[in-house]
């Protein structure tokens, strides 16, 4: 979730900026292509192009000898065990959360503050970070909530998929094998990151917007 907010938000800001240009047209482009294909199918062609090629390392969490590695050795194995989750995760909640910064963005860059801001000859990048950012933080706070909500439901499927021992394997055992204790476990602990998140992001908007402040206060 981390490594997708950072790009969404990077190349959210960007494509605003530079609205129409080919960056932006590029990243429509990709965003695209990503949302019509399935996580499914978007997992089992990382996993099949790590099995064909060996650039990668698939499945499992680390390789087998792992406890007779160095330290160091033991952690660049787990790290490149776990680049494939991670990039089938990021490029799954990527496209929807780019689009909506690019959105957020380019409404608050034709507000009059912002347009008054570059008549006063402010630098670009103060302009995105200091004043336009700030202004389209709302909706982009409340999809930080959802996807906070969203992550485990995200990841069940790319960790079945790329067989990583997490709550995904661990949930399909437990419904195969009717464990309904473990059903409802994570169950529950999905709807905790539900509340978790949809206050956490009421909390950063009553942080971040004075309105809502003065809207409580009143």
């Amino acid at each position: 979730m981390f490594l997708a907010w950072l790009l969404a938000l990077s190349l959210g800001i960007c494509c605003a900026e530079w609205s129409g240009g080919l960056l932006d047209q590029a990243c429509l482009l990709a965003t695209s292509t990503v949302l019509v294909i399935p996580e499914i199918l978007l997992g089992l062609s990382f996993l099949a192009l790590a099995v064909r090629t060996g650039w990668f390392r698939a499945g499992g969490m680390v390789s087998p000898g792992f406890e007779a590695l160095s330290p160091w050795n033991q952690a660049r194995d787990l790290a490149a065990h776990l680049f494939l989750p991670v990039l089938v995760l990021s490029l799954g909640s990527l496209p929807v959360l780019l689009r909506h910064v690019r959105t957020a963005m380019l409404e608050v860059l034709d507000s009059p503050p912002i347009l008054a801001a570059r008549g006063h000859g402010i630098p670009r990048h103060r302009i995105l970070l200091r004043h336009a950012l700030p202004l389209a933080v709302n909706p982009i706070v409340s999809l930080l909530g959802l996807s906070l909500a969203s992550l485990l439901s995200i990841s069940l499927l790319a960790e079945v998929i790329m067989s990583w021992p997490g709550l995904g394997p661990l949930l399909l055992e437990a419904v195969l094998a009717r464990d309904i204790y473990v059903v409802i476990g994570a169950t529950m602990f999905s709807a905790f990151l539900l509340v978790v998140g949809t206050a956490a992001a009421d909390f950063l908007l009553y942080a971040s917007d004075s309105r809502i402040r003065v809207m409580g206060l009143k």
